[in-house]
């Protein structure tokens, strides 16, 4: 199977990722905020927990009052440090916060100066 069709539960990717604590509060964010995907040309409002993510993969949902939007890196294989859940996912737009990239990008982009 190669990485494209390698797939895992959006519940378990939250929870991997570290933007939930436990599976079932992940789980609840699905169920009641719904995450959207984009894959390509489709976008879809996924519902169930058990729904499959893929690489590649444009997610949106809220946590509390943060909008956060994503794109999947990577599934992962377990819950690990916070370093290993950042590396599953890249931030975009406005929910990357600026100069947070190591590669130096939003370095000395400041629109206020």
């Amino acid at each position: 199977m190669s990485a494209e069709e390698e797939t895992c539960r959006i519940d378990v990717w939250l929870w991997r990722a570290r933007f939930c604590k436990t599976r079932s509060l992940a789980a609840r964010i699905v169920e009641t905020e719904g995450v959207r995907l984009t894959r390509g040309p489709m976008r879809v409002t996924l519902e169930k927990p058990s729904r499959q993510i893929r690489i590649g993969d444009g997610l949106a949902f809220s946590i509390g009052s943060r909008w956060v939007a994503l794109q999947v890196e990577a599934l992962g294989e377990r819950r690990g440090p916070a370093s290993e859940a950042q590396s599953l996912y890249m931030l975009m737009g406005a929910s990357a916060p600026a100069g947070s990239a190591s590669t130096g990008e939003g370095r000395g982009q400041d629109p206020g100066s």
